[in-house]
């Protein structure tokens, strides 16, 4: 029998990280690195991506190529494609990350009843329309060589609906917080985007799944900490290396039977 650990090796592999200098997306990327893959980092800020280039673990056979694109401009995304495919080789894994809070926090985190129609647009075009668009750039090339997996990066609160009481004397980098419609709204669609693709696709052998991630420490206070904390069966919040470990499962042909499913990560939140 051959060795189960080979599965998980990503050596000689090319992968694509949108999103990549995040708070999620710079631990993905090292995971891959970690794993032997060469990863083209996709990011808007170009000085973010300087320093996960600076600060992410090279040292396993893998390369980083930090490459600053706006996914929502379909003709620099294919230019950005087609650069990864030049000078690193086609293809192999995508992870499709992106997500954005838009430009105005207070508008972000708007009530429902004031919620404007600018900010909805704004936040839709990144976390669904700028997915499919990168999905579409790279699935179809993937397609055209019959291989290839897509990891998307959902929500919790794209499949169960949040619980109000949690975010009472909650804070967020010192701004009160709350899980607004767009975002439960948008990483909805990113399962049911998933969903599709992977039927589209698996003809074709390209796998499509969701990662979805449950709340993740990352700058929120002791209250919200302490209320999250205490409607997971696990007691705490995720860290966010805690993420990694599923998506190299994706991306690797340990999943190689895996297609359409939606990988849940959340320390059992969603088994209340």
């Amino acid at each position: 029998m051959s060795d189960p650990r080979a599965l998980f090796d990503l050596s000689g592999r090319v992968a694509v990280v949108t999103g990549a200098a995040g708070i999620l997306g710079q631990h993905f990327v090292a995971g891959l690195v970690a794993h032997g893959a060469r990863v083209a980092a996709f990011d808007l800020n170009e000085d973010a991506l300087q320093r996960l280039v600076a600060s992410a673990d090279g040292g396993h056979g893998g390369t980083i190529v930090p490459i600053a694109c706006d996914i929502r401009d379909k003709a620099a995304l294919t230019a950005a494609v087609e650069r990864v495919e030049r000078d690193l080789g086609p293809i192999d894994i995508l992870h499709n990350n992106a997500a954005t809070k838009g430009g105005d926090l207070a508008a972000f985190f708007a009530d429902i009843e004031d919620y404007s129609e600018a900010t909805w647009r704004e936040i839709m075009s990144v976390n669904i329309d700028a997915m499919f668009f990168v999905a579409q750039a790279v699935g179809s090339r993937m397609a055209r060589r019959r291989r290839g997996s897509i990891i998307q990066t959902g929500s919790i609160y794209g499949l169960m609906g949040p619980d109000s009481r949690i975010y009472e004397g909650s804070e967020y980098l010192g701004r009160q917080i709350n899980t607004p419609p767009v975002y439960a709204a948008s990483k909805a669609a990113v399962v049911g985007l998933t969903k599709y693709l992977a039927a589209m696709w698996g003809n074709d052998q390209v796998r499509v799944n969701t990662l979805v991630p449950g709340g993740v420490s990352s700058g929120q206070n002791e209250t919200f900490d302490a209320k999250y904390s205490a409607r997971v069966p696990l007691r705490r919040m995720a860290q966010p290396q805690e993420m990694v470990g599923a998506m190299i499962y994706l991306a690797s042909d340990a999943s190689s039977y895996v297609t359409g499913q939606t990988l849940v990560v959340d320390g059992g939140l969603s088994a209340w």
